[in-house]
């Protein structure tokens, strides 16, 4: 059992909320499920959708079949009708749509007559095409009641009633009139874990301990923003909308000095305005966790859309040289355990960390059966309390064998703290001569970076542990590539190489990957950018070049189906 739902109209009808309800309907059934959304940056009007695929297996990624299509509007159907399957189905209103399809495949239900004339009001034309789908797939209506009692629980008894009542409404009509409906579900046992990469990531950073967060809005990191104010008061997080994107990441700095875990979170032209930031961050080595979502550009480019192009923004930018942590999670489980990560390797060696995702992996929803909490720590490097009061002396950088020097808290002891943006001594206060100058890039940089390197973990390897194919990919394209390397391992001994742990470069001797990119009949490096700036990375880390890769650079993730054919277009060129 696999099927796809597609819900596509204008910005503004509803499009996400019947998207999300029914993700939560399938996955507390039990089912997996895998969403993603194509939206434009308006608020109203244009084309949209939500898509959602379900599944009695584990899925990692879209399909570009489509089994039924809910069109709210006309365009829904012109641009979605070819992607439907030989036994695809799209429901729509022909009064809405002041047109009428008479084909087999087309169910006309009157999303806004049953919703005034059983809810009460044409709002609830969304919970009437919610239950619609639900009923063509042959699945009771309990869990969706449930749903809709959480949401408009606020709002009253009529309210909830009158949603129920549509939403049967809709499951009704569709389960009598589409008789040659052939979407059989299996049943399944137990809910499954819903989340999208975004919310992993806020759920990361408040596991990790973090305590203040600051950030200008800026799709698509706003949602790590919105994930912890939800929770601001329940955890004791402060949360700042700043100004821009420069007083953002001052604040988080200021609020690191002061003794507490922090992060911030932007995009491409957010982070531009971070950079002075994050060199400050370098120079006074205080620990700072950044969220960067990529979306593409130059400029605002598209801005409600995705792309992988800024991992050499993320390694090379801002001015001097310095150790920084770059992780670039390929799934929502990758993105809760590699935030903390970051937050403790940032302060371990009180170096800045970025956590580098996109707008495909900050929208997309997974289904997980949980995460092992168990795997989480917090490990407090800084000096605190007795520890701080028994220092007969204090320096703040002080000259160290690993170049990790004494963290201490602002107010907690008897010693100054002092920090600076100038070059400085072991103290903390400004100086000009070479000598330190020497002393403090061989501390903060040189001893540091070699042991920052060997805590970076090689790259995933699934599939065939001798391959003949290998796709190579970092971030996103991990769920994709995955489930390609499913289909072509029933021919060929195929493999995935997945990157997450991105910057410093992960040395090999924990796992020799270049031998196998190197004995392989096919190596493929799959990107969401124009240039293939991770196939350079490697080259320029390791000596390694691609013969082929797979670039993709439209604004949009790859689906299993375009994947699939570009790498059988590889194969055939062999």
């Amino acid at each position: 059992m696999d099927y796809s739902v597609k819900i596509g109209g204008e910005a503004g009808q509803g499009i996400q909320t019947i998207g999300e309800t029914l993700a939560r309907v399938f996955s507390r059934s039990g089912y997996n499920v895998f969403t993603h959304q194509d939206y434009e940056s308006r608020i109203r009007g244009g084309h949209n959708y939500f898509q959602i695929r379900l599944s009695d297996r584990p899925i990692t990624a879209p399909g570009d079949r489509i089994d039924i299509l809910v069109a709210l509007d006309r365009q829904s159907i012109t641009l979605h009708e070819k992607e439907l399957t030989p036994k695809g189905r799209i429901i729509y209103d022909s009064e809405s749509l002041k047109q009428r399809h008479d084909e087999p495949k087309f169910l006309d239900i009157p999303f806004v007559r049953l919703a005034v004339e059983h809810g009460g009001s044409r709002i609830m034309e969304n919970t009437v095409a919610t239950g619609a789908v639900l009923g063509m797939l042959g699945m009771e209506l309990d869990l969706l009641f449930v749903i809709i009692s959480d949401i408009f629980q606020k709002k009253g008894e009529e309210i909830i009633k009158q949603n129920s009542a549509a939403a049967m409404a809709g499951h009704d009509f569709a389960a009598k009139n589409c008789a040659t409906c052939s979407f059989p579900v299996a049943p399944q046992s137990g809910p499954k874990m819903l989340i999208s990469g975004i919310e992993a990531i806020g759920f990361g950073a408040m596991s990790a301990g973090c305590r203040f967060y600051s950030a200008y809005p800026m799709t698509p990191s706003t949602g790590i923003m919105n994930y912890m104010a939800d929770r601001e008061a329940e955890y004791g997080i402060i949360v700042e909308q700043a100004e821009d994107e420069i007083a953002a990441i001052n604040m988080a700095l200021g609020a690191s000095f002061a003794g507490v875990r922090a992060m911030t979170g932007t995009s491409g032209g957010g982070f531009a305005l971070m950079v002075e930031g994050l060199s400050l961050a370098a120079m006074t080595e205080t620990p700072v966790v950044i969220g960067l979502g990529q979306r593409p550009g130059p400029a605002t480019g598209f801005p409600t859309r995705t792309e992988q192009g800024e991992l050499q923004f993320a390694i090379y930018t801002a001015h001097g040289e310095f150790p920084r942590l770059v992780f670039a999670p390929g799934t929502p489980e990758e993105a809760f355990y590699l935030t903390q990560r970051a937050f403790d390797l940032s302060e371990k060696y009180q170096v800045p960390a970025i956590i580098i995702f996109d707008q495909y992996l900050a929208d997309s929803q997974w289904t997980f059966e949980a995460f092992d909490l168990k795997k989480t720590r917090v490990h407090d490097y800084r000096l605190r309390g007795d520890s701080l009061k028994a220092l007969q002396t204090y320096k703040r950088y002080a000259f160290t064998d690993t170049g990790v020097s004494p963290l201490a808290v602002p107010g907690e002891s008897l010693h100054l703290v002092v920090t600076d943006s100038d070059e400085h001594d072991e103290e903390g206060h400004i100086v000009e001569d070479a000598e330190t100058r020497i002393k403090m890039v061989d501390k903060r940089l040189l001893r540091k970076l070699p042991q920052i390197r060997q805590e970076m973990e090689p790259p995933r390897l699934y599939g065939d542990s001798s391959p003949e194919i290998v796709l190579a990919g970092w971030g996103s394209t991990c769920g994709v590539i995955q489930e390609v390397v499913d289909i072509l391992s029933r021919d060929y001994k195929a493999a995935m190489l997945h990157f997450s742990e991105i910057c410093p470069f992960p040395p090999t001797d924990k796992f020799d990957c270049l031998s196998l990119l190197r004995s392989a009949r096919l190596a493929v490096c799959v990107e969401n950018n124009a240039t293939g700036q991770f196939a350079r990375l490697i080259r320029a880390e390791t000596g390694y070049d691609f013969g082929t890769r797979i670039n993709k650079f439209d604004g949009r993730p790859f689906s299993v189906e375009g994947l699939l054919g570009e790498v059988h277009a590889a194969i055939g060129r062999l």
